[in-house]
Formats: C-alpha cells, sequence, structure tokens
C-alpha cells in the first residue's frame, strides 16, 4: 500500500473519532466554545510537530503567493468547523459527518476547474453515489 493512501486512511479514522469525541464534549457548551478549545489544542499540537520534525526552517520557503491561500485556507477551514460545531451541537453527528464528507464532491469539482485534475468515469460515478447519498441522509 502507498504512503498517501496509509496516511490518508489514518486521515480518515482520526477524523471519524474527532466527530464523536467532540459530541461528547458539547454537552454543556456552545460549538463555537467546544471550537475554542479544539482549535487551541491543534495549535499547540501542530507547533510542537514543526519543532519535532525539525520543519520550522521551511518557513522562510514561503513565498507571499503560498502564505495567501494557505492564509485563505484556514479562513475556509474556520468557516467550515464552526458550521460544523454548531450543526453537531444540535443534531445527529453521523448525519452532519455524513453530509460534510459532500465536501468531496465540491473538491472534487474545483480540482478538475482550477487544478485540472482528470475526472475519470470512476471519479464521476463514485461522486454521483454519494450525491446520490446526500440526498437520501437529508431527505
Amino acid at each position: 500500500m502507498e504512503n498517501w493512501v496509509v496516511l490518508a486512511l489514518l486521515s480518515m479514522f482520526f477524523a471519524g473519532l474527532t466527530s464523536v469525541l467532540a459530541k461528547f464534549g458539547l454537552k454543556n457548551v456552545s460549538g463555537d466554545i467546544a471550537l475554542v478549545v479544539r482549535t487551541a489544542v491543534v495549535f499547540v499540537f501542530v507547533i510542537i510537530n514543526s519543532f519535532v520534525l525539525k520543519q520550522y526552517g521551511q518557513m522562510s520557503s514561503l513565498t507571499s503567493r503560498d502564505a495567501l491561500f494557505l492564509i485563505l485556507s484556514g479562513i475556509t477551514t474556520s468557516l467550515s468547523w464552526l458550521f460544523y460545531y454548531r450543526a453537531i451541537k444540535i443534531g445527529n453527528v453521523s448525519s452532519i459527518a455524513a453530509i460534510d464528507k459532500g465536501s468531496i464532491v465540491v473538491t472534487i469539482i474545483l480540482s478538475a476547474i482550477f487544478l485540472h485534475e482528470v475526472l475519470t468515469w470512476k471519479v464521476i460515478v463514485g461522486a454521483s453515489m454519494i450525491v446520490g447519498g446526500l440526498f437520501v441522509l437529508i431527505s
């Protein structure tokens, strides 16, 4: 199995675990406060990881264009997390997480348009199945 597949599977597992753990932590606080705590932990964890792996030196390689897109990505991540935490505070985590993963379809479309990634028949069929599943969940 290729390294990127292993990393993606680990990401999938921890993302799923994250949602369930977050729901437990939302019992007595708003989604926004829960997100403050989560984000603070993420920030500290990522900083420590950067120092442990000695990657902090790459900061000098960051161009203004790179920084702009990473900042925009940070803003969209923040908006996604804000809405996600507000949703799981009041709804079923399993349904919300599944709907949230509909972002895969958005990613596929945007990566084809802006990154010129190839849309194979497998990708189109898979994305269509995701959209179909979303309609089943929300109806």
